[in-house]
């Protein structure tokens, strides 16, 4: 079996053709060389890349756990659960509560922020979690766990994360989601001190998020 797998979308592929990561199509659903069975429904609506950590197959009824601090939550953030609400059924938004960090935003006001962002997604809830991903992942019914991969220097420690996890868990699968080109660069932190020296981060967050970061941060104008 292969390591891991790699898909671009194709809409014009044949629906029976081997793909690069030596999987083929087959009545519309993408069935992925090796460990895992992902299946997607409308491959013409996808974009970007995924990833696939693990040996669990996934079932059609499938529920992906997003978790992280999102202090405060980007677009690139959003991106990931945007596209995540397009391939699972069910999408867990997971806000870390974390005592060893000292956040800018309580857990609340960082779940009410992701939960404005997100009231088009039927299918996305948001949540409050701590302690070990992988015994809320079981809480939760979850079969995945989605993380975002900006750059190369993020690899290291989140494929790290993956072998723990599936070393605690191997029926958890852990999936890296690429993010645009546009927000490969972007973090929570960064905006947190642009924000905080008066800069305009409206390209960055959600006006509501700008909004709060204002409040936060006293600079009524955060451009």
């Amino acid at each position: 079996a292969r390591p891991g797998c790699a898909r671009r979308n194709s809409p014009a592929a044949n629906h029976r053709a081997t793909d690069s990561a030596g999987g083929f199509r087959h009545h519309r659903r993408l069935i992925p060389a090796g460990f895992s069975q992902i299946h997607y429904e409308s491959p013409d609506k996808l974009s970007g890349f995924f990833f696939c950590l693990g040996s669990a197959k996934v079932p059609r009824v499938r529920t992906v756990i997003y978790p992280g601090s999102f202090d405060p939550l980007t677009n690139g953030h959003l991106d990931v659960i945007q596209r995540a609400a397009r391939l699972f059924d069910h999408v867990v938004v997971a806000v870390a509560r974390n005592g060893s960090k000292q956040p800018l935003f309580p857990p609340t006001e960082r779940k009410a922020m992701i939960e404005q962002a997100t009231t088009g997604l039927a299918n996305v809830s948001v949540d409050i979690f701590e302690g070990l991903l992988v015994e809320y992942v079981e809480q939760q019914s979850g079969h995945a766990v989605i993380r975002g991969l900006r750059a190369l220097s993020d690899f290291e420690y989140e494929f790290q994360m993956a072998l723990m996890n599936r070393k605690l868990n191997e029926n958890i699968e852990t999936l890296f989601m690429m993010p645009r080109a546009s927000y490969s660069f972007l973090s929570s932190n960064l905006v947190k001190e642009i924000a905080g020296l008066g800069g305009d981060v409206s390209p960055f967050v959600t006006p509501e998020v700008k909004e709060a970061l204002a409040a936060k941060l006293g600079h009524a104008g955060v451009n």
